[in-house]
């Protein structure tokens, strides 16, 4: 399958900070490309550029045989944009204000595009109302539905749902679910790392300007390291004398009275685990396994641990 975004060995400075370097990334259509990192890592200003709303100093972006900025506009007709800060003008209602990014896209039938999405968002009840007068969801949703109008292939989404309540990001989550099964391609930056979890076919990792993981999140969860058996005893002194009988683990104390054991052949050792325990007349009061989450993977990868 051809990609439908191709970055290739993108740098970019401010005066002496260098803020991307050989930057490289592959998205393929009808998929959903999660970017993640923490604050500062160049995310805002590699969408930028993926955009043409800003020049690299170096490397090139390619949008199939199309070259970002020598076919910016055409590039730019392929694709919506949806920032962290919201279009939605407030004095304007829902409906003035997907009639107007209709006619901005000199579309026929602007009143029937917003009509449309309208529905399609479920906001036809706000549809006359001002729109500094909806939830934090409904100006979403509304912001969500502005970026549909002309039907782009492409979507880019920054951080979609910074300051939803959990209802209503789970509301954005199945719009944007969605869009994928109609075929849309979305490129992604989140903070949430169950957004990029729950949402995304493959992540990358940002890091002090370079791409320093790359793959599914279950591949991503893999890095940081395998599932684990937590146990917890009845005392201190019991949880001390466990973590001398498993040696030959990886054994992490949790808190006084619990351990966090390594599985390093899969959930299977955990049978192991117990009978050893077992065995020695160590009885454990409570037991489960822990599976690594994207949370693990963002703090080893933040913190630069190889």
């Amino acid at each position: 399958m051809s990609s439908i975004i191709k970055v290739t060995q993108v740098k970019k400075n401010f005066g002496k900070q260098t803020v991307l370097k050989n930057v490289s990334l592959t998205v393929e259509p009808g998929t959903i490309y999660g970017l993640l990192g923490a604050n500062g890592a160049g995310k805002s200003t590699l969408l930028k550029i993926i955009t043409g709303l800003l020049k690299a100093d170096a490397g090139q972006v390619n949008f199939g045989e199309m070259i970002m900025p020598k076919a910016q506009i055409e590039i730019q007709r392929r694709f919506s944009f949806s920032g962290q800060q919201s279009s939605v003008d407030d004095v304007l209602t829902g409906f003035e204000n997907l009639t107007l990014i209709a006619k901005l896209r000199h579309l026929a039938h602007p009143q029937k595009i917003a009509q449309d999405l309208l529905t399609r968002f479920d906001l036809t009840d706000a549809a006359n109302k001002a729109a500094g007068s909806y939830s934090g969801g409904m100006v979403r949703r509304l912001d969500l539905a502005m970026s549909l109008v002309g039907d782009p292939e492409i979507i880019f989404l920054n951080e979609p749902t910074t300051g939803l309540d959990p209802a209503s990001r789970n509301d954005l989550w199945k719009m944007i679910r969605e869009l994928k099964a109609k075929g849309k391609t979305i490129f992604l930056t989140t903070q949430y790392l169950e957004e990029a979890d729950q949402l995304t076919d493959q992540i990358g990792f940002l890091r002090d300007g370079e791409i320093v993981a790359t793959g599914t999140p279950t591949e991503m969860k893999r890095l940081a390291g395998s599932a684990k058996l937590q146990l917890t005893f009845a005392d201190e002194a019991t949880a001390t004398q466990a973590a001398a009988t498993l040696a030959t683990y990886r054994v992490t104390a949790i808190d006084p009275e619990a351990l966090a054991v390594d599985l390093p052949d899969g959930n299977m050792s955990s049978l192991t685990i117990l009978k050893q325990l077992d065995d020695a007349g160590m009885t454990v009061v409570n037991f489960g396994l822990v599976a690594p989450t994207l949370d693990d993977v963002f703090m080893k990868l933040t913190k630069g641990v190889d």
